[in-house]
């Protein structure tokens, strides 16, 4: 049995969707302000991994980002820490040496050398690892910076290849054995440090 709807049904009827059409304007509204044209063209600031905002980045913060990030900044960089590391190392070892100063076929098994001596010796041996330790890092970090860009992955296999790559350099002045060896050698180091630090 149907029931027609009468004058006050209608009413209600006419009353309900009135109150309906301003919220219908409202979400068309809010839906153009959000996906529509009128929507404001703001970036949105990335999040950390912590999903705490991250304060969107300036041009010069870029310009810097990408220099640091560059093979030329990181050879050059290597070549500065591996002549301060190397010096260091070079200033250790030569403290520990107990004959620094001392030429046997100069000087009697009896002679001390002066404190001028030992300080000279000290800073030669300390500028000849400074120079060493400098070429290596440029040679290695130039090297790893280029396979990564042409292999456009950041894993092991760059710093193993690099390794293999400056340790056959080395090596191959005494002969092609030995490059071999510095090769495999250099391979294996940045392998291992690779897999601790990664």
């Amino acid at each position: 049995m149907v029931k027609k709807m009468g004058e006050g049904g209608d009413q209600e009827f006419g009353q309900g969707r009135q109150n309906l059409e301003p919220m219908g304007q409202d979400f068309a509204r809010l839906t153009q302000l959000v996906i529509g044209e009128k929507r404001s063209h703001q970036l949105v600031p990335p999040s950390t991994p912590f999903g705490a905002p991250q304060a969107v980045r300036t041009r010069e913060e870029l310009l810097i980002q990408n220099t640091m990030e560059s093979c030329s900044f990181k050879t050059v960089f290597a070549c500065a820490a591996g002549f301060v590391l190397g010096g260091a190392f070079g200033l250790f070892t030569a403290g520990l040496d107990p004959n620094l100063g001392f030429d046997p076929t100069k000087h009697g098994a009896d002679y001390q050398p002066s404190a001028r001596e030992v300080l000279r010796e000290m800073a030669t041996r300390g500028k000849s690892y400074a120079k060493n330790f400098a070429i290596i890092g440029a040679m290695f970090a130039g090297t790893e910076c280029f396979i990564e860009s042409y292999r456009g992955v950041s894993d092991w296999k760059n710093g193993t290849m690099s390794g293999c790559f400056c340790g056959g350099i080395i090596g191959m002045r005494a002969g092609v054995k030995p490059g071999l060896l510095g090769c495999a050698g250099f391979a294996a180091f940045s392998t291992a440090i690779d897999y601790f630090l990664r």
